[in-house]
C-alpha cells in the first residue's frame, strides 16, 4: 500500500516527523518498506498483512495514526444531493449467483461532463502509481484508494435493456476488457451483464463496451461485495490482476459499501456535474450484526506481562472503532466494527491493546505465566510411530503435496477418482494433489540411488487428498514407506508399528490387485474388514517405471484409522507363572495358499494354549517339493495359564494343527 503524505493529511493531522511515523506504524503492525519523494510529495510504502484489508485505504491508515497519536480522524461526509427520477424507474438489478456476489448496489447520474481531472487529484493518483484517465474514472480510483472499497462506473447509455444481471458466464462466452484484451470466461466466474451480454468481469475489470469516454453523459455507479475465493480464482485463471481484485480477494467492509457509493457520487457531482437520480438499487442481504466479544481485563497482564489501566483499554478499543456494550471492573463487552473482520476472539482484543499501547512498553525481562499445552491424541500417536520407524532404521522424508500427471497416475490405491488440480503448478507440471505418498517416496528413492547412497530406508507422514465429487476432498493422514528390504521385513515393521500403539489390534491379510506390486510378495492389511494398509514389492516393470535399479518394497498405512484405534494408556498385564513350550512346523502347501490363511488355521486350533506364532521362512524347490509347491516354516509358542504343559500335550496340539491344515489347505508335514 503506497500512501501519499499530502493526501493522508486530509484525514488526520500529521504533526510528527516522517521517521517517527514510519517507526510507530512499523511497531503497530504496518511494516515500512520504503519512502520515495515524487513531485514534492512523499510516497510511503507500507506492507499490509492479509488480515488487515482495512489498511488498504487511506482512512484505515489514518485511523491507525489517529489512535497512535490521539488525533481526530476526519472522515468525509459523503453527502450527495439527489434529484429525479427514482433510479428504479431507469434500471433493474438481479443477482443470479448469490454465492459469488452477495450484494450489489447501483446508482445513476445523468448529464455529467467527462474531462480531465483537477490537478490536485491527478497529482495524488500519480504519487501512488495510478495514471489519471478522466475525471469520472479517476474519482472511482480515488474513492477506492480512500476507503478500500472498489467501484466501477459504466456508460449507462451503452447498457442494453436497462438491466444489470449478476450471473455466471454462458458456455463459450468471452469479453473484451478495458485493457482491450479478450478473455474466455469459465464457469465459477462472476460476470456483470446487461440484458444481452457480459459488460464486466465482476470484481476484476470492466468491459471495453461500456467504458467511460468523452462522449459519456450518463453513468451507472457500481459498489458490490464479491466472494473472495471466486475473485482470487478468476484473477489467476485469466492472469488478470487489478487493484480491485486485490482488495476483493481480502474482503471488503460490508457496512461501508453504501458510503463508498455515496462518496463517489458526491465527487462526481462536484467535479463532473450532472444530477443524481433518487435512491439506490441495493440487492442482496444487509450485513449481519457482529457477535460481541468479552475481554477479561485479567488477561492483559497474563498475556502481555504488564498492567494496562482499564480506562486506557476502553479508549484504545473505542478509538479503533469498537462499540462498547458494557464495561465492568473485571471485563468489557464490545462489538468489533465491520472493517475489522480479524477481530473475532478475546485474544484479538488483547493484541490490539498491546500493539497500540506499545510493545516497547513491555520490559524485556517481564515474566509471562506459561502453561504447557496438552499434546493431542494425534501428536502422541505420531510420536510413537516415528519412534518405531526410526528405531527400525528408517529416515523421515518430506515431499511436496502436489505431483505431476505421470506420478499421480502411476499409483492410486485408495481411490479411482480423478485428482484435484491446482491452477498454479508448484513446480513445472506439478499441479495434482497427490492421492498416495508412495509415488513421491519412490521419486525420492530414485534421487538417492542416482547419488549412490547405500541405504535408502525412508518414511513420510503426510496427508493425501481423496476427491469426493463436489465436496472438499477427504484429507487422510497417511504413513508411506519405501525400503530395500524384503516384503516380509517391511510387513513386520508395519505390524510392529501397529502393535506399539495397540497390541490387541488384529490385522487380516488379503490379496491385492495393484499393477505396480508383485502379487506373490504383496498384500492388503485390513482392520475390521476395512482397508487399513498395503505392503508390497515392486514388480520389474514398476522398477522401470520409476527408473529404479535395486529391489524396492513399499507400504502405506492409514494413520487416520490408527489414531482412532490406538490405546495410549499403558495397562499392566500379569505375566504367566508357567513355562512355555515351542514347536516348529514345516508345512508343504500349494503355491496359491497364503501364509495369512495358514496362520489363521494354526491360531484357531491352538485354543486356550496359543501364545504366539512366528513366521520363519518360505522354501521353494520343484525337485524336492514338486511343481507349484512351497514350504512354510513357522514356530508356535504354547502356554497353559492353569499349569505346566507336558511335552505330550504340546505334541497333541501340534498334531491337531497339522491335521486341520491338511483338511483346510491340503498341507503335508515335511
Amino acid at each position: 500500500m503506497i500512501v501519499s503524505w499530502n493526501w493522508l493529511k486530509q484525514y488526520v493531522r500529521l504533526d510528527m516527523s516522517l521517521e517517527e511515523l514510519e517507526r510507530r506504524l512499523t511497531m503497530s503492525g504496518l511494516n515500512h518498506e520504503g519512502t520515495e519523494e515524487i513531485s514534492g510529495d512523499l510516497a510511503i510504502d507500507l506492507e499490509v498483512t492479509s488480515n488487515r484489508p482495512d489498511c488498504l485505504g487511506y482512512l484505515g491508515v489514518a485511523r491507525e495514526i489517529a489512535v497512535l497519536w490521539g488525533h481526530e480522524l476526519k472522515t468525509p461526509p459523503a453527502n450527495a444531493a439527489e434529484g429525479r427520477p427514482p433510479v428504479g424507474d431507469l434500471l433493474k438489478v438481479r443477482i443470479d449467483c448469490p454465492e459469488l456476489c452477495c450484494r450489489y448496489t447501483a446508482r445513476v447520474i445523468r448529464g455529467v461532463k467527462v474531462g480531465p481531472s483537477p490537478r490536485w487529484m491527478a497529482r495524488r493518483l500519480e504519487t501512488v502509481g495510478l495514471t489519471p484517465i478522466n475525471n469520472v474514472v479517476d474519482i472511482s480510483n480515488y474513492v477506492l484508494m480512500e476507503c478500500g472499497q472498489p467501484l466501477h462506473t459504466f456508460d449507462f447509455a451503452k447498457l442494453k435493456g436497462a438491466e444489470i444481471i449478476v450471473r455466471q458466464p454462458r458456455p463459450g462466452e468471452a469479453i473484451e476488457a478495458i485493457d482491450h484484451k479478450t478473455y474466455d470466461l469459465e464457469p465459477g466466474m462472476c460476470i456483470i451483464a446487461d440484458a444481452e451480454d457480459a459488460v464486466a468481469i465482476g470484481g476484476v475489470m470492466g468491459g471495453a463496451v461500456t467504458e467511460i469516454s468523452d462522449a459519456t453523459t450518463d453513468l451507472l455507479i457500481e459498489a458490490a461485495e464479491f466472494d473472495p475465493v471466486s475473485i482470487r480464482n478468476t484473477a489467476r485463471r485469466l492472469n488478470l490482476h487489478s487493484d480491485s481484485s486485490y482488495r476483493f480477494e481480502r474482503g471488503v467492509d460490508s457496512e461501508a459499501i453504501d458510503w463508498a457509493s455515496r462518496r463517489c457520487c458526491e465527487l462526481i457531482l462536484e467535479l463532473a456535474g450532472g444530477e443524481l437520480c433518487e435512491g439506490v438499487l441495493d440487492v442482496g442481504p444487509q450485513p449481519s450484526p457482529r457477535e460481541p466479544i468479552v475481554l477479561r481485563l485479567a488477561q492483559l497482564p497474563r498475556v502481555l506481562g504488564i498492567d494496562v489501566p482499564a480506562e486506557e483499554v476502553r479508549k484504545i478499543l473505542t478509538d479503533l472503532g469498537v462499540s462498547e456494550i458494557r464495561a465492568g471492573a473485571e471485563k468489557i463487552e464490545v462489538v468489533p466494527p465491520g472493517w475489522r473482520r480479524d477481530l473475532t476472539r478475546e485474544i484479538d482484543l488483547v493484541e490490539e491493546v498491546g500493539r497500540i499501547h506499545g510493545y516497547d512498553q513491555i520490559p524485556e525481562d517481564v515474566g509471562v505465566p506459561m502453561v504447557s499445552s496438552t499434546r493431542t491424541r494425534e501428536d502422541r500417536v505420531l510420536a510413537k510411530v516415528r519412534h518405531v520407524l526410526t528405531a527400525s532404521g528408517f529416515d523421515e522424508a518430506m515431499t511436496l503435496s502436489v505431483v505431476d500427471e505421470r506420478l499421480s497416475e502411476s499409483f492410486s490405491p485408495w481411490t479411482d477418482a480423478e485428482p484435484l488440480r491446482s491452477l498454479t503448478p508448484v513446480l513445472r507440471g506439478a499441479d495434482r494433489l497427490r492421492r498416495s505418498l508412495v509415488p513421491s517416496l519412490l521419486a525420492a528413492r530414485r534421487t538417492n540411488e542416482a547419488l549412490a547412497n547405500p541405504e535408502i530406508e525412508l518414511f513420510e507422514i503426510a496427508k493425501v487428498y481423496l476427491p469426493q465429487g463436489e465436496k472438499l476432498p477427504a484429507e487422510e493422514l497417511m504413513l508411506g514407506i519405501t525400503s530395500g528390504r524384503e516384503f516380509s521385513a517391511v510387513k513386520g515393521v508395519v505390524e510392529a508399528t501397529v502393535a506399539a500403539l495397540n497390541p490387541a489390534i488384529k490385522l487380516e491379510a488379503a490379496n491385492d490387485d495393484y499393477n505396480l506390486l508383485d502379487p506373490e510378495s504383496s498384500c492388503q492389511l485390513k482392520l475390521d474388514g476395512e482397508l487399513f494398509a498395503y505392503v508390497g514389492r515392486l514388480r520389474n516393470d514398476g522398477l522401470k517405471q520409476f527408473d529404479l535399479r535395486m529391489p524396492t518394497t513399499v507400504a502405506e498405512v492409514s494413520l487416520s484409522t490408527l489414531v482412532k484405534a490406538a490405546a495410549l494408556v499403558p495397562r499392566h498385564v500379569a505375566q504367566p507363572p508357567y513355562p512355555a513350550m515351542t514347536r516348529d512346523l514345516n508345512l508343504v502347501v500349494d503355491e496359491a495358499v497364503r501364509w495369512a490363511d495358514v496362520a489363521a488355521t494354526v491360531r484357531a486350533n491352538c485354543g486356550q494354549y496359543f501364545e504366539s506364532l512366528r513366521y520363519c521362512d518360505t522354501y521353494r524347490d520343484p525337485d524336492r517339493l514338486g511343481p507349484d509347491k512351497k514350504s512354510l516354516l513357522m514356530t508356535i509358542v504354547l502356554r497353559w495359564k492353569e499349569g505346566t504343559m507336558t511335552g505330550e500335550e504340546a505334541d497333541r496340539i501340534r498334531d491337531q494343527i497339522v491335521a486341520a491344515c491338511r483338511r483346510t489347505h491340503g498341507a503335508e508335514l515335511r
